[in-house]
C-alpha cells in the first residue's frame, strides 16, 4: 500500500495502518519533512513528491488518497491507470458530476473505490443500530441530530486543523453533514426526499456554516439535521460527538449526548437509563478510522462486502445535491 497526503487527518489513518500491520511502501506529500516523519512507522518507506513516480515505482496494490477533493479525481485516475486499487477520503471529489466520472474510470480500469466514510463505525452508532435493531423503541417515529462542534467563529476559524476549510464553496454539507447523511441512511435506510434551508454566518469563509435539513425517509421515518459549526454543546471532547442525537419512538426515546453516552427512556417514564456499553478512547471518534480500514483490508484480503464502495456511496452524493438544490429553490426536492 502507498498513501498521499500527510494534513491533519491523515494522522489517524497512518496510525491504524500501522496497528493493522500494514506494509506501506511508499508515502507521497509536498511536505517532504511531514511525509519523513509518518515514514518512520513504516521501515522508512520511500518519500515522494510526485503522486504518478510513487505508483510506478512503488508498485502498490492499494493507494490511500488523504487530500482534500480538490486532486481527487485526477489522483484516481492515475491510480486506476496503473490499476490500483483506492481508499479515498471523503468528501469523495468535488461534486456528484466529479463522483460519477471517478466511478466509471474506475469501472473502465477493473479497480475499486472504497469512500473511508468512518462515522457509522463510531461505537455509539453501532450500539444504537444494535438497540433498534432489538425493536427497543417500537416502531421508529423521527430522528434528530444538533450539529455543535463550536468551532467556526472569528477569522481563525478551522485554521489549526483545515485552513482549507475556509475556501470551499460548499462547506456545512458537503465537507461536514455528508457523515450524517451516511449515518442515516445507516440507521434509518433510504431517504426519499429532503428540504433545506442553509446560511453562512461566519462573514470570513466562503461557504456555508449553518442550516437544517428536514429528510423523509423511505421507511416512513421523519429526519432533521440541524447543523451550527459555530455554536458548541456539553462534552468534555466537543469533537467527539460533534454534536447530539435524539431517536423517538412508540416505546420510548434514545439520547446520544456529547461523550458517547446513551440513555433510553420509556414511553411515558420520566427517568432515562443509561446504556452501557463498551468503547475504546483511542484513535478518532471510538477507533472509527481503525475500524473502517480494518474493514477495507478484510475486504480485500478475506473477499468481505465492502461497505461504502464508491457506487453504493454515491446515494449520499445525490442526498447532498438535493440538498443543495432544495435551499437554491426553495422547495422539497425528491431524491432521484
Amino acid at each position: 500500500m502507498v498513501v498521499v497526503g500527510t494534513g491533519y487527518f491523515s494522522q489517524f489513518h497512518y496510525d491504524a495502518w500501522e496497528r493493522l500491520g500494514v506494509k506501506i511502501v511508499g508515502i507521497c506529500s509536498l511536505d517532504e519533512n511531514e511525509a519523513k516523519k509518518y515514514s518512520h512507522a513504516f521501515d522508512n518507506c520511500k518519500v515522494y513528491l510526485n503522486f504518478e513516480e510513487m505508483i510506478v515505482k512503488a508498485l502498490p496494490d492499494i493507494v490511500d488518497i488523504v487530500i482534500p477533493p480538490k486532486n481527487h479525481l485526477k489522483f484516481i485516475k492515475i491510480a486506476a491507470k496503473h490499476s490500483v486499487n483506492v481508499i479515498c477520503q471523503k468528501p469523495f471529489t468535488n461534486s456528484l458530476a466529479e463522483a460519477k466520472k471517478a466511478i466509471k474510470t474506475a469501472k473502465n480500469h477493473g479497480i475499486k473505490i472504497a469512500v473511508h466514510e468512518n462515522f457509522r463505525y463510531q461505537p455509539w452508532y453501532r450500539k444504537i443500530d444494535d438497540l433498534l435493531k432489538s425493536f427497543l423503541l417500537g416502531d421508529i417515529f423521527q430522528v434528530s441530530f444538533r450539529m455543535r462542534p463550536g468551532d467556526g467563529q472569528g477569522k481563525d476559524a478551522y485554521l489549526n486543523r483545515q485552513p482549507y476549510f475556509q475556501k470551499m464553496e460548499r462547506f456545512l454539507i458537503h465537507e461536514t453533514a455528508i457523515h450524517f447523511i451516511d449515518v442515516y441512511r445507516f440507521l434509518f435506510g433510504d431517504i426519499k426526499s429532503v428540504f433545506a434551508t442553509l446560511s453562512k454566518l461566519n462573514k470570513n469563509i466562503t461557504g456555508e456554516d449553518a442550516g437544517m435539513v428536514f429528510l423523509d425517509f423511505k421507511s416512513g421515518v421523519k429526519g432533521l439535521f440541524d447543523g451550527n459549526r459555530l455554536s458548541d454543546h456539553i462534552a468534555k471532547d466537543r469533537r467527539l460527538t460533534i454534536g447530539e442525537m435524539l431517536i423517538e419512538g412508540s416505546k420510548g426515546t434514545i439520547r446520544l449526548n456529547g461523550d458517547g453516552e446513551i440513555f433510553f427512556r420509556k414511553y411515558n417514564k420520566n427517568n432515562e437509563k443509561l446504556i452501557k456499553y463498551k468503547w475504546l478512547s483511542k484513535g478518532f471518534a471510538g477507533d472509527s478510522v481503525f475500524y473502517y480500514q480494518k474493514h477495507v483490508i478484510d475486504h480485500f484480503i478475506k473477499g468481505e462486502h465492502l461497505i461504502n464502495n464508491a457506487e453504493d456511496y454515491i446515494e449520499n452524493l445525490k442526498i447532498e445535491e438535493s440538498i443543495y438544490k432544495s435551499n437554491k429553490y426553495k422547495k422539497l426536492i425528491d431524491i432521484t
